[in-house]
């Protein structure tokens, strides 16, 4: 039934999105220091509605089918996410807190909020990877109009995951943004960045030599 089918899209999506990557830990920091963390779900959840559709409806078959193609991409996304987790590796040394002990954290305006959502997204090659690829290989398997239950599936799940994230972060800022903790999440971020590079490299290895 295409109920059912759109559960198999919603689970699919919350499977490639829910792992912590660079859009993740933005809308994670945005939330930690409310600010305007509702508005980077909302963009990020309308880039992912965006590529999931372009995926969905042929863009996977393109990606997938040109093996240079995969290989920038592939090797786009393991360069991204090793400086992504460099940068928070960085600042999980370097953060400056006040005399209580609490992070002193910059304000962002709206206009590098949507920049920094912009480059999280389009200039991460990963995301391409989750969304156009995997989601989008999937998708075209349904014809009529299970397709687009399944694609509304997968849209829903970055609404809800994004929005969840945002306001689960902002409600729990009094405990994330403690020096200790936000240095633990900065490394967390870092590793789990460095692990899906290698990820990428070794699906790179098995496409082209295995």
């Amino acid at each position: 039934m295409s109920y059912l089918v759109a559960i198999k899209g919603f689970t699919l999506g919350l499977s490639m999105i829910v792992p912590i990557g660079a859009q993740n830990a933005m809308i994670l920091n945005q939330g930690i220091n409310r600010n305007h963390h509702l508005l980077a779900a909302a963009l990020c959840a309308f880039y992912d509605i965006l590529l999931i559709s372009i995926g969905i409806m042929g863009g996977s078959l393109i990606l997938n089918s040109n093996d240079t193609m995969f290989t920038l991409l592939t090797w786009g996304g393991i360069l991204f996410l090793i400086g992504y987790g460099a940068s928070a590796y960085q600042a999980a040394f370097s953060e400056q807190t006040t005399d209580s002990g609490q992070k002193r954290s910059a304000h962002k305006s709206i206009k590098v909020i949507v920049l920094t959502s912009l480059v999280v997204t389009f200039l991460n090659p990963h995301a391409y990877i989750d969304t156009v690829m995997v989601i989008g290989s999937v998708g075209g398997q349904f014809d009529g109009v299970n397709k687009y239950y399944f694609m509304a599936g997968a849209m829903a799940a970055s609404l809800v995951w994004f929005f969840t994230l945002a306001s689960g972060a902002a409600k729990l800022s009094h405990l994330l943004a403690r020096p200790k903790v936000k240095q633990g999440i900065d490394l967390a971020i870092a590793a789990i960045m460095w692990i899906i590079a290698a990820s990428l490299f070794q699906s790179w290895i098995e496409r082209f030599y295995s």
